[in-house]
């Protein structure tokens, strides 16, 4: 059976420089929670998404001081498919992240010099939408990491958005237009928990009542308010999907991952008020320093 060809579009997009993709790509291969989901080869990132409701595959690689995403889909890329593409990668991916103040006051700190040295141009990847970040945080919680990487799989196989590019496969997260319609007992079917299916069926109705530009920008005291008003989503929760699914760095949650990476960065046994203290010396690249801590552990 032949296959028909794609149709294909070419964008380019800039980052606030510093910015390197080799770093991203290297975080992405050891993402556990997006694991097997993309392929990084030569330099290059081919992914499936969601845009404008509809699945699009993009191969992404380093033009200059920012990046060439080409576009494949079944169907005609609309200017609207080809805008919705573009911002989602160019939010996956930080390319927007100006990171020259965050620079400036890591480089005053003997300490963490080096890991900016390793890191440098490296612009936080998210989770490819807050959306999925979403998901993750409540099938995460108190459930191994295979398990709750089976249920993701299990929601995003139930709409089979799948694009082949190249011989290869490539599986999009279903959007929230997708996932709402999915019955409360149907979600608990699928990650096989009812709890997990209940607070998910609440946490997706809700957030398909608000709008993503305010999650990304609004207020962050209403952002996170909004996040905690979910179910299944607790402080944690809520820091992890701000900053991971967000990049809302405004503050960074205390726990024994960042404590071990910081204590080996700066070569001592740090305490939580250690921690605070030099986090809050970054001020609004507190969640900066710490993703990048972790990110070089």
């Amino acid at each position: 059976m032949t296959v028909p060809p794609l149709f294909t579009e070419t964008v380019e997009l800039p980052a606030a420089p510093p910015f390197d993709l080799g770093p991203a790509l290297r975080f992405m291969c050891g993402f556990a929670p997006t694991a097997g989901e993309q392929a990084v080869d030569g330099g290059a990132l081919t992914k499936a998404l969601r845009a404008a409701g509809r699945t699009v595959a993009a191969r992404v690689v380093q033009a200059g001081d920012g990046v060439r995403a080409t576009l494949h889909a079944a169907e005609p890329l609309t200017e609207d498919v080809v805008s919705a593409a573009a911002d989602r990668i160019a939010f996956h991916l930080s390319l927007g992240d100006d990171l020259t103040g965050f620079y400036a006051i890591g480089r005053e700190d003997p300490a963490f010099a080096p890991v900016l040295d390793r890191l440098y141009g490296y612009h936080q990847v998210k989770f490819p939408t807050p959306l999925e970040n979403l998901v993750w945080a409540i099938l995460s919680q108190r459930a191994p990491r295979a398990a709750a990487a089976r249920g993701k799989h299990a929601l995003r196989d139930e709409f089979g958005d799948r694009i082949t590019v190249d011989g290869a496969e490539y599986a999009a997260f279903p959007d929230i237009d997708q996932l709402v319609t999915l019955s409360e007992g149907r979600i608990a079917e699928l990650v096989g928990n009812e709890r997990k299916g209940r607070y998910l069926h609440g946490a997706l109705h809700a957030w398909h009542g608000t709008d993503e530009d305010f999650l990304r920008t609004g207020p962050y005291g209403e952002v996170k308010e909004f996040l905690l008003s979910l179910p299944g989503v607790g402080a944690w929760s809520a820091n992890f999907i701000l900053i991971r699914g967000l990049g809302r760095m405004e503050e960074t949650p205390l726990e024994k991952a960042l404590r071990g990476a910081a204590s080996r960065a700066y070569g001592r046994p740090l305490s939580d008020a250690d921690l605070q203290r030099i986090a809050e010396g970054y001020g609004p690249w507190q969640g900066y320093w710490a993703h990048y801590l972790r990110a070089a552990a």
